[in-house]
């Protein structure tokens, strides 16, 4: 094949971002507001979250690794890309990231969420940003884009995998007959959840990565809802949690499937709020393990990249191995 050649091509991983300090976190949660000014009480309650996780997100560096597994992927099937970093919300942000990559003679330019999963809340808020992004450089770039990517099998079989260490660690506690509760980041104002591609991408990667595991009782739930007003896609996994320990459960292995990589909300709201949720109910809780830079994950990566399509109209491109 006639592959573009390494500096003139990249790929730009983005994520939401995150403070690595806890000194990060006011100015952080004002970017997150889009630079509104976020109440003292507030900025008190994430400051001793972060406190509480380490004393800040591991998710650049997190997404830093995954660009490097991932650009030494791309290398290995012939199609060399300067894989980089673009957050949304953090250091370095997407438009940075753009300007230098191009200002470094980068004409050929792929972006993926670390989301697998599209929604215009989400997936569609980053590539509007990176379509800004490289409109504002004024120069000649061809965008290809990734809107979803959560049925690629690699992805699947990288869960399958995480699902199945978790339950031979319980099983070497003693703890029988686990519910396997999955879980994925709720959103809000959804009209028809029967018909949103989030809900629909996160069923059929649900129903995929069941597949490759023996027969498992499981739940899903949505976490992490936010402070927005109006409705959120639901049930929460609190509730859920409420209602399995009220059915008469006693082991619970957690499976945020929604997330790829090591954040707040699987470090603060699933490790420590809902362990100890469960906790107070007697319950046994294991979770999963991120897959941050798994090899199954960054082959689910490359093969995005591979098949990217171009913005905005959407044609395949011509990346191929």
């Amino acid at each position: 094949m006639n592959a573009t050649a390494p500096h003139e091509r990249a790929v730009l991983l983005m994520a939401l971002g995150g403070p690595s300090a806890l000194s990060e976190v006011e100015p952080y949660l004002r970017d997150l507001r889009g630079g509104r000014p976020t109440p003292r009480e507030l900025v008190e309650e994430f400051t001793e979250r972060y406190r509480r996780i380490g004393g800040g997100s591991p998710l650049v560096d997190v997404t830093r690794a995954q660009a490097a597994a991932l650009e030494r992927r791309l290398a290995a099937v012939g199609c060399p890309a300067r894989c980089e970093v673009g957050m949304r919300h953090w250091n370095p942000h997407i438009d940075e990231s753009v300007a230098r990559l191009v200002d470094e003679g980068v004409t050929d330019l792929t972006g993926l969420c670390l989301t697998p999963y599209y929604s215009t809340w989400s997936v569609g808020g980053y590539l509007s940003s990176l379509r800004k992004a490289v409109e504002a450089t004024g120069r000649e770039v061809r965008l290809r884009t990734v809107e979803s990517w959560g049925h690629d099998p690699s992805l699947a079989a990288a869960f399958a995998g995480k699902i199945s260490n978790g339950l031979a660690a319980l099983a070497e506690r003693g703890a029988r007959d686990p519910l396997v509760l999955f879980t994925a980041h709720s959103l809000p104002g959804i009209q028809d959840p029967t018909t949103e591609p989030y809900v629909v991408q996160l069923g059929a990667t649900q129903k995929a990565i069941e597949a490759r595991l023996p027969s498992i009782r499981s739940r899903f739930a949505y976490q992490s809802v936010g402070r927005r007003e109006g409705p959120w896609l639901g049930p929460s996994a609190e509730e859920e949690l409420e209602r399995v320990a009220g059915a008469g459960e006693k082991v619970v292995l957690v499976v945020p499937f929604g997330f790829v990589s090591d954040n707040l909300e699987i470090l603060y709201d699933v490790e420590i709020e809902m362990r100890e949720r469960a906790g107070q109910r007697g319950m046994v809780f294991e979770r999963t393990e991120s897959l941050n830079d798994d090899p199954l994950l960054v082959e689910a990566l490359a093969r995005a990249v591979l098949s990217a399509s171009d913005s905005p109209k959407g044609s395949l491109g011509d990346l191929r191995p």
